[in-house]
């Protein structure tokens, strides 16, 4: 009996012996050999530290990788609505300065000009019809005009000189043209003394207030007055601007303020040898 017991006991013992090992095993993870403490190296070390992002975010490659193609189409429309943009501006622009200029797009030519009629300086009525055949140079200005004026007067003197003296054939078929846009000051008398200031060549005109007013609109010039002073003096704002007509009164070219002399002799031989075979017929 008592060898009985002890055997019980013994197996009882060993069944409970088992039984812990099996849930040792099943819930407790086995414990690793831990061996000597490894040399820390600095270049093997991960850190977030310094980089302006929190442990577990994303990188910036990894945030667009995982965004998905809609940055992309996004993109692509900003860039589509940009160039239409871009494009819009141009084409606007375009037609303002079109409309600015009076040009007839149709026909590719400018809208500048017309029918006129003025006072020459021996007090003769003249048109445009007076100048067929020959190429002009049209001005409008006035005769106290303190600088500007004078300047772009003096630079078609210097025009002519040298034409005159270089291409004598296309000077001879010039003409210059200074129209007043000051009629109420600017009498034949005025004109007249004026005009000894500068190249022989010009021609000085005037004419009712009516008359310069057409002739101006007609030609796109602003004009206004302006710094009226307390006796009633005063200047007067305008357009600057050399109108350059072929032979048969129709307008080739203008020239700018900020053009320079030898600029309008280029640009005048170019217009008057379109379509010749020799400059100097």
């Amino acid at each position: 009996m008592i060898r009985a017991a002890a055997f019980s006991n013994s197996s009882i013992g060993g069944a409970i012996i088992r039984n812990s090992r099996r849930f040792l095993s099943e819930n407790v993870a086995p414990i690793k050999k831990v061996g000597p403490p490894k040399k820390f190296n600095p270049k093997n070390a991960k850190t977030t530290a310094g980089t302006g992002r929190l442990p577990g975010a994303l990188s910036g490659e990894e945030f667009s990788r995982n965004r998905g193609p809609i940055s992309w189409a996004a993109f692509g429309l900003v860039a589509v609505a940009s160039a239409s943009a871009v494009g819009y501006y141009q084409v606007e622009r375009e037609r303002r300065i079109e409309k600015a200029m009076g040009k007839v797009v149709t026909t590719g030519k400018p809208a500048i000009g017309g029918p006129w009629t003025l006072v020459d300086m021996d007090g003769n009525l003249v048109t445009n019809k007076s100048f067929e055949g020959k190429w002009l140079l049209l001005y409008f200005g006035f005769a106290r005009c303190p600088d500007i004026c004078p300047s772009e007067m003096y630079k078609v003197g210097q025009v002519m000189d040298t034409l005159l003296k270089d291409y004598p054939e296309f000077a001879s078929k010039i003409q210059p043209l200074f129209v007043s846009v000051d009629p109420a000051r600017d009498s034949l008398q005025v004109l007249r003394e004026y005009g000894q200031d500068f190249h022989p060549s010009y021609i000085f005109l005037t004419g009712s207030p009516e008359q310069v007013q057409l002739m101006a609109k007609k030609y796109r010039v602003y004009v206004s007055k302006a710094d009226i002073d307390e006796d009633g003096d005063y200047l007067v704002d305008h357009s600057i601007v050399v109108y350059f007509h072929d032979d048969t009164g129709d307008l080739s070219d203008c020239f700018t303020q900020s053009m320079r002399t030898k600029d309008v002799i280029e640009k005048i031989l170019e217009r008057m040898t379109l379509g010749t075979t020799n400059p100097n017929i």
